[in-house]
């Protein structure tokens, strides 16, 4: 494993770290040994989910051996040091974001996360939480704003929260680069508008999208605002409270952890103003047969089994990142952005989606090829080792708006090499002549 680097830059723009050693993290990858079809694998699927160091493998799996018991629940001292594990790891999992540990919310991932907030929010709105959770309340006439770019976990809560409410449901369009159409959305975001949720890095279009901007619009009108960090957590040094969004949510297996495991982060006020969505054990301070009174954040949105072991597993994760530093992963990522979408513009009849110029982005890019429909590009590219992510990447209005059903894409993280982008295009390269197709429109 490489140094320890600071995690940021001093003038917060360019990179100031030492390289990784792109060897040795490879070695802390026993996955990227493997060979698929007779190939070395050329894994360019990070978006979708992440590998997994050796140390987050074996972070899990040492619990689970010697130190798994239930948390904030037994006496005994292998439930005591199990719990400290566990606030441990929310400790970590918050110093990644920036934020105070009761800022951080377990979920199962942020899908889970959203629907807790939207499910919340329509609690409040049917008069669950007493007075602090009026300023949540949503009704006829109010607006929940989102983007045409959402994954449809940031768009189908929000969908099912507005057809219970009575609430309207805008969404603020993509121009043809990919980026989000600011104009329309000062128009859009005004006094009805309450909820304003938004993607920080698209998992189509690979844009980071102007949250300081958003987050603008949102508080000149008194809106709550909702971020999707879950393409941005793996990529970029993430402040959440200095990025001033109220709520937030990433997964842990797009993190470089565990599957069954993310975050959600809030500010103190706006957790403490949500009643809880589940609810059972671990999540009261008394209770009757008639009714129960619920735990200050983050333990009220926490009822039942926790994700123990993962969430053990994502702390090393995080702690694996921050050894290594943000701004040299972040240099390293910046090398293959560049070698991967300047290939692309190389290859024939290629159509990139969200090729926007002078916008920051990450190393992830969403493309057509002419003629060749997503799925057999996918195909032809597995045959030779290389995994990519074809279909609508949970993503069908923004392929709509590009006039598209599906699209291949292919994402990089700090693990991946040149030599693996330049093989991943050499094989693209030879798709379309491979069905028949070079030369046609």
């Amino acid at each position: 494993m490489a140094e320890p680097l600071d995690a940021r830059s001093s003038d917060g723009g360019s990179f100031d770290a030492r390289p990784l050693d792109i060897a040795s993290i490879r070695a802390d990858f026993p996955i990227l040994a493997e060979r698929v079809n007779d190939s070395p694998l050329v894994y360019l699927d990070s978006a979708a989910t992440s590998q997994k160091p050796r140390g987050v493998l074996d972070s899990e799996a040492s619990f689970l051996a010697h130190g798994n018991a239930a948390v904030h629940r037994g006496a005994h001292t292998l439930a005591a040091d199990a719990t400290e594990a566990f606030e441990d790891a929310r400790f970590a999992v918050a110093d990644l974001v920036g934020a105070e540990p009761e800022s951080i919310v377990w979920t199962s991932g942020a899908t889970a996360g959203l629907n807790l907030i939207a499910y919340s929010i329509g609690n409040a709105s049917l008069g669950r939480g007493g007075k602090a959770a009026d300023r949540l309340a949503l009704a006829a006439g109010d607006e929940i704003v989102v983007t045409e770019s959402e994954h449809h976990a940031n768009l189908i809560p929000w969908q099912e929260l507005a057809s219970r409410t009575g609430a309207s449901l805008r969404h603020i369009p993509v121009l043809d680069d990919g980026r989000i159409d600011l104009e329309a959305a000062a128009g859009i975001i005004g006094s009805r508008t309450r909820i304003v949720a938004f993607p920080h890095v698209s998992n189509v279009l690979g844009l980071v999208n102007p949250v300081d901007a958003l987050v603008g619009m949102a508080r000149s009108v008194g809106a709550l605002t909702v971020l999707d960090a879950c393409q941005s957590a793996p990529h970029l040094a993430l402040d959440l409270p200095t990025l001033d969004v109220d709520l937030a949510v990433f997964s842990g297996h797009k993190v470089f952890g565990p599957y069954g495991v993310g975050a959600l982060y809030g500010k103190a006020e706006v957790l403490e103003a949500m009643p809880p969505f589940l609810t059972g054990g671990s999540m009261i301070t008394t209770v009757t047969l008639d009714s129960a009174e619920y735990l200050p954040p983050p333990q009220r949105f926490e009822a039942g089994t926790q994700p123990v072991s993962q969430a053990i597993g994502l702390a090393a994760a995080v702690r694996y990142l921050g050894n290594l530093g943000h701004d040299a992963i972040a240099a390293r990522e910046a090398s293959l952005e560049r070698r991967l979408r300047e290939g692309l513009r190389e290859v024939g009849g290629v159509r990139m989606l969200g090729d926007a110029a002078g916008v920051e982005r990450v190393a992830l890019a969403a493309f057509d090829v002419d003629g060749v429909h997503a799925h057999d590009v996918g195909q032809f590219l597995d045959a030779r080792g290389v995994a990519v992510r074809v279909g609508h990447h949970c993503a069908q209005p923004l392929h709509r708006r590009f006039g598209l059903t599906a699209t291949v894409r292919a994402s990089a993280a700090f693990y991946n090499t040149e030599d693996e982008v330049d093989i991943f295009l050499d094989a693209l390269s030879g798709v379309r002549s491979f069905f028949g197709v070079e030369g046609t429109r």
